[in-house]
């Protein structure tokens, strides 16, 4: 199917710009299936990236990307062109994110422990790689959800202050605190880790 979406639309990737993705939701709510299929996997791992930091909780990843795509599938029609397709995907994924969160409020385990090194590196290097990783993971972790969504949007999905402000449904100046807060919280968080990331 994404093939034929492919070719339909002049060779778009996976990343592809707003046209293509503006004629999927066309299509899709004209009900279309197979751009529904299409948009899905163009989505998938965004949100799911995007979402494993927000919730926190691996288990409910693909319900809640999947919760997403579902009012994507049913709102298309709604979709008015005022921002960008990604905008507004990942604004309904935000509040899907938003509900369970606020359903669940238990804590959730890291698995940066799990997470296999490269073999090719130097054990001191993968060692340390690993620490970092699980000290920016625990950072991120003891910011507010406000604040680690603006941060995830921004370093994560190369978002600006005013697309991160319409997915949130937030002046762009909260956002600018926002993350004027957290740059000061994980500044203060990663000094542990200052020498690994010089």
């Amino acid at each position: 199917m994404l093939k034929q979406w492919r070719a339909r639309f002049g060779g778009a990737t996976a990343g592809a710009a707003g046209g293509g993705e503006t004629e999927l939701i066309a299509l899709i709510a004209g009900g279309d299936r197979d751009a529904f299929q299409a948009l899905y996997r163009i989505y998938f791992g965004r949100l799911a990236r995007f979402l494993d930091r927000m919730v926190r909780n691996g288990a409910l990843i693909e319900e809640i990307v999947n919760d997403t795509m579902l009012v994507v599938w049913q709102k298309a029609h709604t979709f008015d062109h005022s921002c960008k397709v990604s905008t507004w995907v990942f604004a309904i994924a935000y509040r899907q994110g938003l509900k369970a969160v606020n359903q669940r409020d238990e804590p959730v385990e890291s698995n940066f422990e799990l997470e296999a090194g490269d073999a090719r590196q130097e054990p001191e290097h993968a060692i340390g790689q690993q620490q970092l990783q699980q000290g920016v993971g625990e950072a991120l972790k003891a910011l507010s959800l406000e604040q680690r969504v603006v941060v995830t949007l921004t370093y994560y999905h190369d978002m600006g202050y005013q697309e991160i402000a319409e997915t949130m449904g937030c002046p762009v100046n909260t956002v600018k605190t926002r993350m004027f807060h957290a740059r000061q919280r994980l500044k203060v968080l990663l000094s542990a880790h200052q020498g690994e990331l010089l």
